[in-house]
């Protein structure tokens, strides 16, 4: 079995103590390659050094919502993507789950993302939470190529996603027994623009969900994929290994 985990944070404190050890026993198992993504400026360059440490590690660069106050440094962000390991700008969106962030500072650091990865030529890697409404305006406005991670919305919404010609990425999240609506928009989504994804450290998939997530639990994502698509376990982990390479480029 070969597979690609689209969406990785293994820069993340949660791996200080055995992030080497971990990715080179993944490696000499059945994980071909990880997109490391960036979040801030920051992990944005650990996510490059990371992807220059391992031939099998690509990069990601950009502002989470989180980090939408750091656009003064888009012109880092810029550099960086002239780094041949680096293949998406992200993750990039909205998130307004929580009441102190500034709705026009982040819509403002996504806006200018977005144009930055039609200059370069590069896919973006988006992230939205409880930001729907004004995510698909965005994406309507822009068009970009690229996929939305770690999806939640409706059915209705992935179709409209697809429509524009992106992808969409899948978590742990489809192991849970409660998850029936991330399972009906995975059901109704054409093989060719589904990606499989830890977002490790976080959203471990069932039987280990709560614990700290690794490229190594996506086989148990991978088993609700292939039950939802009717095909094979492997079957669905090649689909979305080659979907993730025509997307990315590696």
């Amino acid at each position: 079995m070969r597979i690609i985990d689209s969406h990785a944070h293994y820069d993340d404190d949660a791996f200080e103590s055995d992030r080497y050890e971990l990715l080179d026993r993944l490696f000499a198992g059945d994980i071909d390659k990880i997109v490391n993504i960036g979040c801030s400026v920051k992990s944005s360059y650990t996510s490059v050094a990371l992807a220059e440490k391992y031939s099998k590690i690509f990069a990601a660069v950009g502002l989470h919502p989180d980090s939408a106050d750091e656009t003064d440094r888009l012109d880092e962000i810029k550099k960086l993507c002239g780094n041949k390991k680096v293949v998406a700008v992200g993750e990039i969106g909205l998130d307004y789950h929580y009441e102190n962030h500034d709705r026009e500072v982040q819509g403002s650091a996504f806006e200018e993302q977005l144009k930055l990865a039609a200059e370069v030529g590069l896919p973006v890697v988006i992230h939205t939470r409880d930001a729907w409404e004004d995510t698909m305006a965005l994406l309507r406005k822009y068009r970009p190529k690229g996929v939305v991670h770690c999806f939640s919305g409706s059915a209705e919404t992935a179709r409209e996603i697809i429509s524009l010609g992106m992808y969409i990425g899948f978590t742990g999240v489809v192991t849970f027994k409660n998850s029936k609506k991330a399972k009906n928009a995975l059901s109704s989504i054409p093989h060719d623009r589904l990606l499989v994804e830890t977002d490790c450290p976080y959203m471990a998939p069932e039987p280990n969900r709560g614990k700290r997530n690794d490229s190594g639990n996506i086989v148990y994502t991978l088993g609700a994929f292939a039950e939802l698509m009717g095909v094979t376990r492997d079957e669905a982990a090649e689909i979305t290994a080659q979907n993730a390479e025509r997307l990315f480029g590696i």
